[in-house]
């Protein structure tokens, strides 16, 4: 494991590196019952950090021991324990290790299931996290004297109930497919929380060259009838006015959830290009790629993690998909100055 100083400030790490290249992978949706030999593709990459995005089991229980017993069956993987002894673990959580498909902050096992993530994942017993509504959090590291801010959002804890779609509700003909849920016009609904949101304006609010922000579900895509931040409008146009009022630059998204991978981009009402790069799943796929207006590259269908490496010397964020034969399947190149706000 790569070698660092670790300096403990409040709800984040901060870290001094000596290299000028830093390397972030990331992925999700990985079933505790099947191989994850992603795992050691990942672990043979080196990356300095890996990010679990969600589904990092698969839960879907109101049963603690029933949970616990998936965790073991993924500790218990020699892949996981490969990648877990070459480099350093990050994650948040999505619906079916929350413990519920699609659920928000009416699941009624969640603080329970919070401790079991937060035991899981190693947090230290004096971390905020343990403390908190909530498991979001934040990194920084320190690289070639450029600032590497990590930010995972907790989508679950805060989030108010979707709106589901129904005949009654909907006469939108032009899916090919039938809808889970409608775009929320109450804004008095929220994704994130008031607690989660005035806490995200300050780790904005700090000073970072790169900002990878970590959203179980997507952030990037035009609305498609399935969960994601469409279905909260408002709420995904607060984010790009944060990003904005706060000055935030360099804001990059990573997401999973969808059982394929994909690259968005968003431009209109946003401060400058947001990328949202998608990597999802571990061993799950699915037949369908719903319509995105925004994706720029993909998607792919197959199993997948992804692959960002920062180039501090260059000023040049690289982005990869790769899949289960290690090939390169989504690629590209975002300079810093393009991700940054005009004077």
């Amino acid at each position: 494991m790569k070698n660092y100083l670790l300096y403990f400030c409040l709800c984040s790490v901060f870290s001094v590196f000596s290299q000028t290249e830093f390397k972030i992978a990331f992925g999700s949706c990985g079933h505790q019952d099947k191989p994850i030999p992603l795992f050691n593709d990942i672990a043979a990459q080196s990356p300095d950090v890996f990010i679990f995005l969600g589904d990092n089991v698969y839960g879907d229980t109101k049963n603690a021991r029933v949970l616990q017993r998936k965790y073991a069956q993924l500790a218990a993987k020699e892949s996981y324990q490969n990648l877990k002894k070459t480099t350093r673990i990050l994650a948040t959580w999505d619906d079916h290790d929350f413990g519920k498909n699609d659920a928000g902050k009416e699941f009624s096992r969640k603080k329970r299931f919070k401790k079991l993530f937060l035991d899981f994942f190693d947090e230290p017993k004096e971390s905020i996290r343990r403390s908190q509504q909530g498991i979001y959090t934040s990194y920084s590291y320190e690289v070639n004297s450029k600032i590497i801010q990590i930010i995972l959002l907790d989508t679950r804890t805060f989030r108010d109930k979707l709106l589901k779609c129904n005949k009654a509700n909907s006469t939108d003909t032009s899916f090919k497919y039938e809808l889970d849920y409608l775009p929320h016009y109450d804004t008095t609904q929220s994704f994130l929380g008031e607690q989660q949101w005035n806490w995200l304006k300050t780790r904005l609010e700090q000073k970072a060259d790169y900002r990878i922000i970590g959203s179980s579900t997507q952030f990037g895509i035009s609305y498609n009838g399935y969960e994601a931040w469409p279905n909260f409008p408002h709420e995904q146009l607060k984010m790009l006015r944060l990003i904005e009022e706060t000055k935030a630059n360099g804001v990059v998204f990573i997401s999973g959830d969808v059982h394929y991978a994909e690259l968005s981009k968003i431009t209109a009402q946003s401060p400058y290009p947001i990328y949202d790069i998608t990597s999802s799943g571990l061993t799950q796929t699915w037949h369908l790629s719903t319509p995105n207006k925004n994706r720029i590259e993909g998607p792919f269908m197959g199993n997948n993690y992804g692959l960002l490496n920062i180039d501090t010397e260059q000023n040049v964020l690289k982005v990869e998909i790769r899949n289960s034969d290690g090939q390169s399947v989504i690629q590209r190149e975002i300079s810093l100055q393009e991700i940054q706000i005009a004077d």
